[in-house]
């Protein structure tokens, strides 16, 4: 099957959609592997549909619609299928906007505050940010194998399409779905609300004389962040992200080179090989944090091109966020030492350098916001506004697929939900370590690996199993210890206690 007949039996999808509300499309788009076969099953509720309305003669049987030549060729084009194949080539994106995004999920700008991982966990920081990226390629991969069947002709077949169906299929449609759902929900808003705080907070740092508050300025940085609200496609998301991806680079350039010429005074005998307990379990959170890219995974992937690149695109996106993430924290730690930051630019010496590196990275976070934002977005609209009686609520878009006013208005709500939620939540880097301890660890690591064992456990290999099995005990052990340590250091930050290591730790050993 050609890619362009691929595109007409999406169109098909598009039209019947619109022409009955009865009917469910099962349907793959591009193989998940380049020797394998995509199907096409066109369903309604009680059996299979047997004919799609043609402008010839009205209808046209199953094996006219895979003859695309016969039955959509370009004799017999219209220009509804027109425009509906020219929006679906428009929204595609290529396997480099699908490693944008992940990229910008898995970079992102808590890379920031890597160097204060290695004030908290030594060189066992540094080894678990190349271990936490093996764990969280591995389960992405397996997250989307989880959307696969293989059917009795042995062909694969995309029979799930997000997260939540998977989470339905191992645990149940009574809870499954809803505890996965709402764990993604507060992933995804959390990480916004960090994207606007750290926002605020490098302002601050760029103008620590000004009389302006934190408030002030998270304020203003969520001014650009209003426009998002507006976002129609993953394909402009892509492109946005790109741009971070972008600015990532250079800052991270920019920084390095500041360290390389202050290599003569390193601080080498600085980076502690043993571990205090008390500090790195909260290391460990941010590093799991960091690496979560498993809830865009599903959308993406059936979102490119050619989604046979799906696992080549996981691989040079996590090698390449270890390889940075560890030089970047290594090198920058041995610069400032026990001195570092939780945001490490706050660490340059001159305050024209702070305020230009600073503003850099605000423009970054802008770019970053989007991505979870428009999956929290999409996700909120899945669940609760899709139209009567499926939902409780109607349907955002008119019939125009336009975004109706109020909608419109519950977007930007949302975005000033999470500059609230960033004026009363500070302390951004133990905040990082507490959500990623609970949420991260069940979304990149326990879930995946239990769902891979429950949908595909009787086709496994017993090397596969076991590794599943330990990466859901680590994720589990992580987790719960992230949580404690994480909870008591927040606890300690808003009792005005300082949270570095040297202080926690003597604080923990007088009580």
């Amino acid at each position: 099957m050609t890619a362009k007949s691929i595109y007409y039996i999406e169109k098909l999808k598009s039209l019947i959609r619109q022409s009955s509300t009865d009917e469910t499309v099962h349907f793959v788009k591009y193989s998940q592997f380049e020797n394998e076969k995509e199907l096409t099953e066109i369903f309604d509720d009680k059996k299979k549909f047997g004919s799609i309305t043609d402008e010839s003669n009205g209808s046209a049987s199953m094996s006219d619609v895979k003859d695309s030549k016969q039955t959509l060729g370009s004799p017999h084009q219209t220009p509804v299928m027109d425009a509906v194949d020219t929006k679906l080539e428009r929204n595609r994106i290529t396997s480099w906007q699908a490693g944008w995004n992940v990229t910008n999920a898995i970079q992102g700008m808590f890379i920031v505050s890597f160097p204060y991982t290695v004030v908290q966990g030594g060189y066992w920081a540094l080894v678990s940010m190349i271990v936490v990226a093996y764990i969280c390629c591995h389960t992405g991969k397996i997250l989307v194998e989880c959307l696969y069947e293989v059917d009795s002709n042995g062909y694969l077949v995309r029979v799930r399409h997000s997260y939540v169906e998977i989470a339905e299929e191992a645990m149940g449609k009574r809870f499954g779905g809803k505890i996965v759902n709402v764990a993604q929900l507060i992933e995804l808003l959390m990480t916004c609300i960090l994207y606007v705080l750290l926002s605020g907070e490098l302002i601050l740092g760029s103008f620590p004389e000004s009389p302006i508050s934190l408030t002030f300025w998270i304020m203003i940085a969520t001014t650009p962040l209003l426009s998002y609200a507006f976002l129609k496609s993953l394909r402009g998301v892509s492109w946005l992200s790109f741009w971070c991806t972008m600015a990532h680079m250079a800052i991270n350039a920019f920084i390095l080179i500041f360290c390389f010429t202050r290599a003569t005074e390193w601080q080498w005998k600085s980076v502690q090989i043993k571990v205090d307990v008390w500090t790195f379990p909260i290391s460990i959170g941010i590093v799991v944090f960091s690496y979560t890219s498993q809830i865009f995974l599903p959308t993406l992937e059936e979102n490119m091109e050619d989604r046979s690149r799906f696992h080549c695109m996981m691989h040079w996106t996590h090698i390449a966020a270890a390889f940075f993430k560890v030089l970047f924290s290594y090198i920058c730690f041995l610069t400032w030492g026990n001195g570092t930051q939780e945001v490490i630019t706050n660490n340059l010496p001159t305050q024209s350098l702070k305020i230009v590196v600073n503003l850099i990275l605000v423009a970054k976070s802008t770019l970053s916001y989007p991505l979870p934002y428009y999956a929290a977005v999409e996700m909120i609209q899945t669940t609760y506004f899709n139209g009567k009686p499926s939902t409780y609520f109607p349907s955002c878009f008119d019939e125009n697929c336009r975004l109706k006013i109020w909608a419109g208005c519950l977007r930007i709500g949302l975005v000033l939900a999470t500059m609230a939620m960033a004026i009363f939540i500070p302390h951004f880097a133990i905040l990082m370590g507490l959500i990623g301890s609970f949420t991260g660890t069940m979304l990149s690591f326990v879930w995946p690996c239990f769902f891979h064992i429950r949908i595909k456990g009787k086709i496994l290999p017993w090397y596969t199993k076991v590794l599943d099995i330990s990466i859901i005990i680590i994720g589990v052990v992580v987790g719960s210890i992230g949580i404690y340590y994480s909870f008591r250091a927040l606890s300690l930050a808003f009792r005005g206690i300082p949270t570095t290591p040297f202080h926690a730790r003597d604080f923990h050993k007088s009580l």
